[in-house]
């Protein structure tokens, strides 16, 4: 044997030896590239209607480009990573209408104070121009949302809020920015905990059953898709 197969031999080995030292119960960790591939991308966008502006807007590279700013957004295990992936467009499916909405409908005609929060105006005082309705993937609202993210990713969110609806990869960031604000660190409490943590108020506890289970669906759907069981505790 050569030195050059005999270190490529090695390498082998220390490889094969790495993985078979990794706890049974934890599987290697996927990228999201390589789980949001281009046809699963495609799958949800495709359930929109034609004329959609989502259409146009969202894609999946303005997906992965956001994805690098929030480096902890699926990165556990594989089985975690994909149930994440799966809950996440889960919501934003039901959010969007399978990206086909960029901004709130109706959101544009409302008054500028409708989601202007008094309590919190001296930390993210409101532009009485500008609306924070709802925009991106998750639909953003409320001034201290756009205030937040906009002091997190160096963007003007209370004075520029339509930056949003302009600019596919902030319009993900804003997305993502929320998710992992609100939703990240309860993932491993099952999907229902993610429901209550995106709009639990008005959907949980029996209060919109409707909603929860259009929501445990596309989650069901995509796990079914991306090769992952559900788990437990569907519901909230």
């Amino acid at each position: 044997m050569t030195s050059s197969n005999v270190a490529k031999t090695l390498v082998s080995l220390i490889v094969v030896g790495a993985i078979l030292a990794l706890p049974k119960n934890v599987m290697a960790q996927s990228s999201v590239g390589s789980i949001v591939t281009q046809d699963f991308f495609n799958g949800i966008i495709n359930k929109a209607t034609g004329d959609c502006p989502g259409k146009s807007f969202y894609n999946r590279d303005a997906f992965l480009n956001a994805v690098n700013s929030y480096g902890q957004f699926a990165s556990g295990p594989d089985e975690q990573s994909k149930r994440e992936i799966a809950a996440f467009f889960a919501h934003v499916s039901h959010e969007t209408g399978f990206l086909c909405y960029i901004e709130e409908i109706g959101g544009a005609n409302l008054d500028p104070s409708h989601y202007c929060d008094q309590t919190r105006i001296s930390e993210y005082p409101c532009n009485p121009s500008k609306g924070y309705y709802g925009r991106g993937p998750l639909q953003l609202t409320w001034n201290y949302n756009y205030g937040a993210f906009g002091n997190a990713n160096s963007i003007d969110g209370l004075n520029a809020p339509e930056t949003l609806a302009q600019d596919a990869v902030v319009s993900f960031k804003s997305a993502l920015w929320f998710w992992m604000e609100n939703v990240h660190s309860v993932i491993g409490e099952g999907f229902g905990a993610t429901t209550r943590r995106i709009n639990g108020a008005i959907e949980c506890d029996g209060k919109r059953p409707d909603l929860v289970q259009a929501r445990v669906n596309y989650y069901n759907d995509y796990c079914n898709q991306l090769g992952v069981a559900p788990g437990d505790n569907l519901y909230c």
